[in-house]
């Protein structure tokens, strides 16, 4: 298989880490284009239920997976999205997982209006390294980076190194 002209990344993390933040200002320092999942699946209606106890909707990933198919192939994609695991390996180049503090990330979510249980369960999954171990479990070692994201010196950080990460990995094409 011959390489995209232009990589594939993904940016995920556990809610509050800054993956929209991170995504838009990339974005608008590369050619790459930022697709967030949730907003897709809104516009496209991807969805297969309801979650009463965390109240959002529950993501059809297949629908979502051949939505994206013929768009990753392209390159130059930027994904967004809170998990990696149902994503192909091959639609990335990069996955950068973003990770917070628990006292940062409680206070962004309580910011947001998540309902206690929500609120439990992502401060749980940063406590557990569960994004993470998941896309260390779902790709190959050397794509997948983990970047801290607490503060603005830290997003800004995050985005030079993913931005010079395209860079060089365009200058290798």
């Amino acid at each position: 298989m011959s390489r995209r002209p232009v990589p594939n990344v993904l940016v995920t993390g556990t809610p509050g880490t800054g993956k929209s933040t991170t995504c838009i200002e990339v974005a608008s320092r590369t050619e790459l284009e930022h697709i967030s999942i949730g907003e897709l699946a809104q516009e496209g209606a991807f969805f297969d239920g309801y979650d009463d106890d965390l109240e959002c909707p529950i993501l059809d990933e297949d629908r979502v997976i051949d939505e994206l198919e013929e768009k990753m192939g392209e390159g130059g994609k930027l994904i967004d999205y809170h998990s990696s695991g149902f994503f192909p390996e091959r639609f990335f180049d990069a996955v950068f997982v973003l990770r917070a503090d628990n006292s940062v990330l409680y206070d962004r979510l309580e910011q947001r209006g998540y309902c206690q249980r929500k609120l439990s369960n992502n401060i749980e999954c940063e406590i557990f390294g569960t994004i993470l171990e998941e896309a260390r479990e779902n790709y190959r070692q050397e794509i997948v980076y983990e970047l801290h994201s607490n503060a603005p010196e830290d997003l800004e950080r995050n985005v030079d190194l993913i931005v010079q990460w395209i860079g060089g990995w365009q200058q290798q094409s």
